[in-house]
């Protein structure tokens, strides 16, 4: 019993550690709060070594989806990887449009936003304006980066300019709308681009024969050697996340709006807990056959990452190592596929982003309709895919959403007052989605597997 006692704690002793910390920087922020008076000042230092955390973890994801994709494309066959990315795409698709599904399904039955009116609240700050085309041809854009270099820290943004032109009828006092597209960029990684770059270079890498071999083995030292340092930033996990949660329960500044908006967070919380529970593991025992709540705990390190940190993209690192190392995932699945699902599976993002555009229509009394609601549903799943795995990126395809339907796009800054916490859960959800994703699609490509490892024996 003490042997099996200590293997745990081997074994597992870095995720109760992460999770002790959590537990006592959530005790520490509440105290702090309450019996504290830190200034503006102090709070900013306060959550300094919690900013070296996140710092430290985006500082591998370069490296780690050049050499992870790279290798991950290259050690499969040109034929073997058409038919694993076709597996991986149907996956997401599927998962996200029953997630947004579910997202409209409940708002429906719960109906968070008829008992009171946006008024209810203070409204803040505005939203912009955003053109579904305009985001759509930014997605493409994105994805064929005209310099890679700029795509490492940069994102292509159309800008839309209203022009006044002059009535061509003189008589009529009215004048014609026009716009002005003007191209700009935003200070975050084109991770897209970056990704479809790498797969070509590993296709290209695969279809060299011997003398692409010892580039690949270049990239193979790389993977290993920043997965080694991904190991040794784990040992800093339980400190930073101390601080992350700590500074972030001084920093909430009013505890009331919980309360008004609770019905709300009810619904997408519960959305998020019945797909987490319920429609993911019901899809890994339907392929894989076995026990997906022991594959959900193998990623628990990475799930509690993604809560406190809120960025999928900045969670790879981790969900790469619990996916191999925990659940013993194919490498040659996961260095394809959790690079991938971390900028286009957005699950908890459909449902949050279907969820939202209802609660909005309920507060300002639109009726919607069988079609209307439909429309959401599509909508999310296509907006929310592709958006940048990073915190808050999600309420840029909210405006899109609501405007496909006719919504008030400024209710959306109701919605920022509570979306720091439940950008947490559904980048969690989303993050479990991938891990999910791995399992299943290796299953569905033994055979493809199988077959390579044959021709690379012979």
């Amino acid at each position: 019993m003490e042997q099996r006692l200590m293997q745990c704690v081997k074994k597992h002793g870095l995720f109760f550690t992460t999770m002790l910390s959590v537990v006592l920087g959530l005790g520490v922020g509440v105290l702090v709060r309450e019996y504290g008076s830190l200034s503006r000042l102090h709070r900013y230092y306060f959550s300094f070594p919690g900013e070296i955390l996140i710092r430290m973890l985006k500082m591998v994801i370069l490296p780690l989806v050049f050499s992870s994709i790279i290798t991950g494309i290259a050690a499969l066959q040109s034929e073997a990887s058409g038919r694993i990315g076709l597996r991986a795409i149907l996956y997401y698709l599927t998962t996200t449009v029953m997630a947004a599904v579910l997202g409209a399904v409940l708002a429906m039955i719960i109906k968070p936003g008829e008992l009171w009116h946006s008024t209810d609240v203070d409204l803040a700050g505005t939203s912009g304006e955003v053109s579904m085309v305009d985001a759509m041809l930014d997605l493409i854009r994105n994805m064929f980066p005209d310099n890679l270099v700029q795509a490492c820290f940069q994102q292509y943004k159309s800008k839309r300019e209203a022009l006044s032109l002059p009535a061509v009828n003189a008589s009529q006092n009215v004048s014609m709308k026009d716009y002005k597209v003007e191209a700009s960029y935003s200070g975050s990684i084109n991770l897209l681009g970056i990704m479809m770059f790498c797969v070509l270079f590993g296709m290209s890498i695969a279809n060299s024969g011997e003398q692409g071999r010892l580039l690949l083995e270049l990239f193979k030292a790389l993977n290993e050697a920043t997965m080694e340092i991904v190991q040794i930033m784990m040992f800093y996990m339980p400190v930073g996340m101390f601080f992350l949660i700590a500074s972030k329960i001084i920093e909430v500044e009013d505890w009331d709006i919980f309360r008004k908006l609770g019905l709300y967070m009810l619904t997408v919380l519960a959305g998020l807990v019945i797909h987490s529970m319920v429609v993911l593991p019901l899809l890994y025992v339907l392929v894989v056959r076995r026990n997906p709540y022991k594959c959900a705990w193998g990623m628990a390190h990475a799930l509690l990452t993604a809560l406190m940190i809120s960025s999928s993209s900045a969670t790879i690192p981790v969900t790469l190592h619990c996916a191999e190392r925990n659940n013993r995932i194919d490498k040659r699945i996961t260095r394809f596929m959790i690079p991938f699902g971390a900028t286009i599976n957005m699950d908890g993002t459909a449902l949050y982003e279907a969820v939202a555009a209802i609660f909005i229509a309920q507060i300002n009394n639109y009726p919607l309709d069988i079609g209307q609601i439909a429309t959401i549903s599509i909508t999310a799943t296509a907006a929310s895919t592709g958006a940048a795995g990073m915190p808050n990126a999600g309420m840029v395809s909210m405006i899109i959403v609501l405007s496909t339907v006719g919504l008030p796009v400024n209710d959306i800054t109701l919605l920022l007052i509570v979306d720091w916490l439940l950008d947490r859960c559904r980048t969690a959800i989303n993050v479990l989605g991938d891990a999910f994703g791995a399992g299943i699609v290796e299953k569905l490509s033994q055979k493809e597997l199988e077959m390579m490892e044959g021709i690379t024996l012979s």
